[in-house]
């Protein structure tokens, strides 16, 4: 099968038609039409192709009544008008209408190689523009970011508004919660044309955190050879992702005040004032407000950070994403490390469903991964789910077995514990199923099992 880019040729005169044939079939497939009724039941038939030459002036529908049609039916494909009685207007008309290009007969046969090699390369090099787009969105967008809990569309919803705007974001979740992600969502909603830039301020002493956001000049300090740019001035136009900002020193966090309000900074060792158009967005696995009352924390840079909150839930507050996200990791890894393994038995999920995850999405995605490099089956099952997480699940349940023969019966303890997610949740049974990780329909034959009325009491 040729992988030569495909030409059709449309022309009502045939010397004109097979003459284009024979100069282009060396380097493409050409196909031949004598009017635009051809022309479109061979777009029909073979809607790879690549480019349209068509004459402009034919019997019946001319070229640009046939430019309308296919760029209706095909807005992708290349056309490109041939006429010996061209004008000024008539080329801005056929530009308008989406032509490529506009060519004058007698056509030159090197001209016309010329533009059409042209035309695909720019047609390829837009899809890869576009490919990598998508690639981009689904790596940084809100792809990446799995969920469809109440609470997590909540989030989606907040990062969908907030992108836009300049405001500053601070975002607080457990670790392992995918607070980069959001960070790298926000940015790429954002249509800054900047970079995003991170900074893991816990890993750096207050000296070399300094550097390492302000930049130095040349010999500020020992071992400063050359002029450096810190990641204000790389993120110029563009996201800085502070992470643990709960762990920078004091008079770090002063500095850092000064250039949110002002937007001005000096590298370390310089005196010139430096201006950036960055948008700050911040992260933290600690309680930041506790953290402004014990005085460990600026209660004005608290403020200038936390313009906008997001705050991301532990995995097993949104227990009803576990699936979701195991199936996601499944394929993510099974393609990464060529595994024919296609998914996971209800009693693995069921096991993987009831762990409580104290390392939250990082740990689920780390123990997919091992589950699916190990596996030796197209279905992962409760003998692939590593030994530790099986053994926690176990010593839960059987703790639950305990607590039930000394209080009550199973249904007694099982109806208890509903009553009381249904109170906490102020009766919402999305929520209250959620948290139960059950489903809502699960959840509404137990209430009718167990007599319970719309608003959790007990029906007479």
């Amino acid at each position: 099968m040729s992988t030569k880019p495909i030409i059709l040729v449309v022309d009502d005169d045939r010397n004109t038609r097979e003459g284009l044939q024979r100069a282009l079939q060396r380097h493409y497939d050409v196909r031949t039409a004598e009017g635009a009724e051809a022309a479109l039941a061979v777009l029909a038939q073979e809607p790879e192709v690549a480019l349209m030459l068509s004459d402009l002036r034919m019997p019946g529908v001319d070229g640009l009544g046939l430019l309308k049609k296919v760029k209706k039916l095909y807005p992708e494909l290349l056309c490109v008008l041939l006429t010996a009685y061209g004008s000024v207007e008539t080329a801005v008309d056929a530009m308008r209408q989406g032509a490529y290009d506009f060519l004058m007969k007698p056509v030159d046969l090197d001209h016309l190689d010329l533009l059409v090699a042209r035309a695909l390369k720019t047609r390829d090099l837009e899809r890869k523009v576009e490919t990598l787009e998508t690639q981009l969105n689904e790596r940084y967008g809100l792809e990446q970011i799995i969920g469809e809990s109440p609470v997590m569309k909540k989030v989606f919803d907040i990062i969908r508004h907030t992108a836009p705007t300049q405001a500053s974001v601070l975002i607080q979740g457990p670790s392992g919660t995918g607070k980069e992600l959001v960070a790298q969502a926000i940015h790429r909603l954002s249509g800054r044309k900047g970079a995003f830039v991170a900074v893991h301020c816990a890993a750096l002493s207050e000296t070399l955190l300094e550097s390492e956001l302000f930049g130095h000049e040349k010999g500020a300090f020992t071992g400063a050879t050359l002029q450096r740019k810190g990641r204000f001035e790389l993120a110029d136009g563009g996201t800085l992702f502070l992470d643990e900002i709960s762990e920078i020193e004091p008079a770090m966090q002063v500095k850092l005040l000064r250039v949110l309000e002002e937007r001005t900074f000096e590298r370390v060792g310089g005196e010139e004032s430096i201006s950036v158009d960055i948008r700050i967005i911040a992260a933290t696995n600690r309680d930041l407000s506790e953290y402004v009352r014990q005085g460990k924390f600026r209660e004005d840079l608290f403020f200038r950070l936390n313009v906008v909150d997001i705050v991301l839930p532990s995995l097993k507050d949104r227990a009803g994403d576990i699936p979701l996200l195991a199936v996601r990791f499944l394929k993510e890894y099974a393609e990464r490390n060529n595994k024919r393994v296609t998914g996971l038995t209800p009693d693995a999920m069921n096991v993987l469903s009831r762990y409580a995850w104290p390392g939250n999405v990082r740990e689920l995605r780390n123990t997919i991964e091992k589950m699916v490099v190990l596996s030796q089956a197209e279905q992962l099952g409760v003998q692939d789910v590593p030994l530790n997480i099986r053994e926690s699940v176990t010593h839960v349940e059987h703790q639950v077995t305990e607590a039930v023969l000394v209080d009550g019966s199973l249904a007694d303890t099982e109806r208890q514990k509903i009553l009381a997610v249904l109170k906490k949740n102020k009766d919402n049974r999305t929520r209250a199923a959620e948290e139960l990780g059950i489903s809502r329909r699960t959840l509404h034959r137990k209430l009718k099992e167990y007599g319970i009325s719309e608003k959790g009491m007990t029906v007479d």
